[in-house]
């Protein structure tokens, strides 16, 4: 069995695959010592990191560098949130898409709205586009490569009916996953379920956080998203505030031992 379908087989199994996002190599590193089975980047993590905000304004060059150290320094399968591509055509998305897949990676989250307007992507583009991925990653041997073809009408207020025609067009455009951040009530998450051949992925919220709740509802995939990075972020600002604010150092001794196993 080779990597690609050992990734797929994780969104076969009885139990949900649970997901933690990384954004560099520590952070890789600690979740894979915690025991994850796989890890996806968080392109909202990696912008934060480089200094951007999140929607394709960091540059692909440097996602892709991020992606690659990440892939080299754990060995679990890796896949790479791309946003909607990086490219405003077809030839741009699916070239950076391969240069994905040759750096290591086992998947892709693609997302189907705009990064420079508001707005959801025609859906028959959208298909025609993850159609021309497929074929092309397939014809240059990364067959079964996982496309995590992400929907973003709850994001944009379309709801249930919008989602669940975009899933099914997607999957039949071949799509190996549907990706649907904001989705989160238990009725209509069933509903996608059910009316979808694909596995169903959604984003960890603050009221959608039980593993078993969400494996009971037949979704096999659940992203951290950009969570673990937004408490990173916020735990440095918070420490970094308490020592400014007592100019004392004592805020940095609280009992944290580091565990991660570097290299050298």
């Amino acid at each position: 069995m080779n990597k690609y379908n050992d990734f797929q087989s994780l969104h076969q199994s009885d139990s949900l695959l649970f997901l933690p996002n990384a954004w560099d190599v520590l952070s890789a590193m600690v979740i894979a010592q915690a025991g994850f089975q796989a890890i996806g980047t968080t392109s909202y993590g990696m912008a934060n990191a480089n200094g951007y905000n999140d929607g394709e304004h960091v540059s692909f060059d440097a996602l892709l560098e991020s992606s690659r150290k990440i892939i080299e320094a754990v060995n679990l399968p890796v896949t790479v949130d791309v946003e909607a591509g990086f490219g405003s055509d077809q030839q741009t998305i699916i070239s950076n898409i391969l240069k994905v897949a040759e750096i290591g990676a086992v998947g892709i989250n693609i997302e189907d709205s705009y990064k420079q307007s508001s707005g959801l992507k025609d859906i028959s583009g959208q298909s025609v586009l993850l159609d021309a991925i497929r074929k092309t990653l397939d014809d240059h041997g990364f067959e079964g490569f996982f496309i995590n073809a992400r929907i973003d009408t709850y994001l944009q207020q379309a709801g249930l009916e919008a989602t669940i025609a975009r899933a099914t067009a997607y999957a039949q455009s071949g799509a190996s996953g549907i990706f649907v951040p904001g989705l989160s009530e238990k009725d209509e998450i069933g509903q996608v379920v059910q009316a979808i051949d694909a596995p169903l992925n959604v984003m960890s919220l603050p009221h959608l956080t039980s593993i078993e709740e969400l494996n009971d509802l037949g979704v096999k995939r659940l992203s951290i998203g950009n969570a673990f990075s937004d408490a990173v972020i916020g735990f440095m600002e918070q420490t970094c505030e308490d020592v400014m604010q007592d100019s004392n150092t004592k805020h940095l001794y609280s009992g944290h031992t580091i565990r991660t196993r570097f290299a050298g």
